[in-house]
């Protein structure tokens, strides 16, 4: 029998106001930015998990290069190590990092080993967009799962061919950044809207007593250093980063149909609108049949299929009406009223918006 249910989650958020936030809550600082860092690296001292040698020719080509630069000669020797694993090694260089400083870096296998747990990452340089080294990361990885395996059957829990290193990475190379000669920075906010962007301006120029910041667009407010009068860019930001405006955004109803989930903005709103939704289930039962020849008739035995299919409509509580201008909670209680399950919900949305009367950008995942 093959039954078709709905079973998922919604998650709603809840009508509320959104209060003032601070201006670094909702900007992004021009020129203060990080960059991110990779490299190609060993991980050894693993308890028989690592790459096989076969599928993974790179891994002991690096290997044969490490040694080679700690005077071990293993030109021509065949060994197959199962210890040791080529990994990815990835990390964020923060902005204003200065040599000697430490990042996290995340290790990622790229070849067929099955875990990284208890692992040493060997000494790993790790390269910008330019090419150029600014880091150097080595440490004992972290991995965030485990597996174990027996004759005929093997168990994964989270994932072991990934880790992280905390604090596993020096800083060799600084990025070559004079903020301090900046006479004009761009506040680029994270979720573009002309009514925040007048805010933040407004609470800016308020704040310094003169006009000192500028709306170019809805996503970028140009802040004059110069105009503010103070020693440098950085007090400027020191005191424009506190400030507090109370933001702006669309109305927006987001769906993941993978997971089944609904976030709905507290702003969302439908014109009068009336539905209608009711559970199919489909059944499908298989019942063979055998079917024995006559005697001494010489025939084989054969199988009939015979098959009985039939569909359910469960009852529904009928149509529901929401009038115009409802509101989130209005929504939720309505079609909760139906008993409509969260994967329904995401196609009555649909078809609501499709109708028109869905007031709010409408985000499918």
């Amino acid at each position: 029998m093959i039954r078709i249910l709905a079973a998922c989650f919604i998650a709603l958020a809840l009508p509320a106001e959104a209060g003032a936030i601070r201006v670094k809550d909702l900007v992004e600082f021009d020129g203060v930015r990080g960059n991110d860092l990779v490299g190609y690296g060993l991980v050894v001292g693993l308890n028989g998990t690592g790459d096989g040698i076969r599928n993974a020719p790179f891994t002991e080509e690096m290997l044969a290069n490490l040694l080679e630069r700690l005077g071990v000669n293993v030109t021509g020797e065949q060994f197959r190590p199962k210890n040791i694993a080529a990994v990815f090694v990835t990390a964020a260089l923060p902005p204003f990092a200065r040599a000697g400083g430490r990042i996290d870096v995340t290790v990622s296998a790229i070849g067929d080993a099955k875990s990284l747990l208890g692992g040493t990452l060997v000494m790993t340089p790790l390269n910008g967009a330019d090419g150029q080294i600014y880091a150097v990361a080595q440490g004992t990885v972290i991995a965030g799962g485990m597996a174990a395996e027996g004759a005929a059957a093997r168990v994964v829990e989270g994932v072991p061919t990934a880790g992280s290193i905390p604090l596993g990475a020096r800083v060799e190379r600084e990025v070559d950044f004079d903020f301090g000669a900046m006479e004009a920075i761009r506040l680029a906010l994270r979720m573009p809207d002309f009514t925040t962007a007048a805010r933040i301006e407004a609470a800016i120029n308020r704040d310094f007593g003169r006009r000192v910041a500028e709306m170019t667009d809805a996503g970028t407010v140009a802040l004059n250093v110069r105009a503010a009068g103070m020693r440098s860019p950085a007090h400027v930001l020191g005191r424009v980063e506190n400030l507090t405006v109370e933001p702006q955004s669309r109305a927006r109803v987001v769906v993941d149909q993978r997971s089944g989930t609904i976030v709905m903005g507290a702003d969302v709103r439908i014109s009068r609108v009336a539905v209608a939704q009711g559970n199919l289930t489909l059944r499908v039962e298989e019942t063979p049949m055998a079917v024995q020849p006559n005697p001494f008739s010489q025939g084989e035995t054969i199988v009939v299929p015979r098959s009985s299919a039939s569909i359910d409509e469960a009852q529904g509580t009928g149509l529901a009406e929401l009038s115009g201008g409802t509101s989130l909670s209005e929504i939720v209680a309505g079609l909760n009223a139906l008993g409509v399950a969260p994967r329904d919900m995401i196609d009555i949305l649909k078809s609501i918006s499709a109708a028109g009367a869905l007031h709010a950008e409408f985000v499918v995942q």
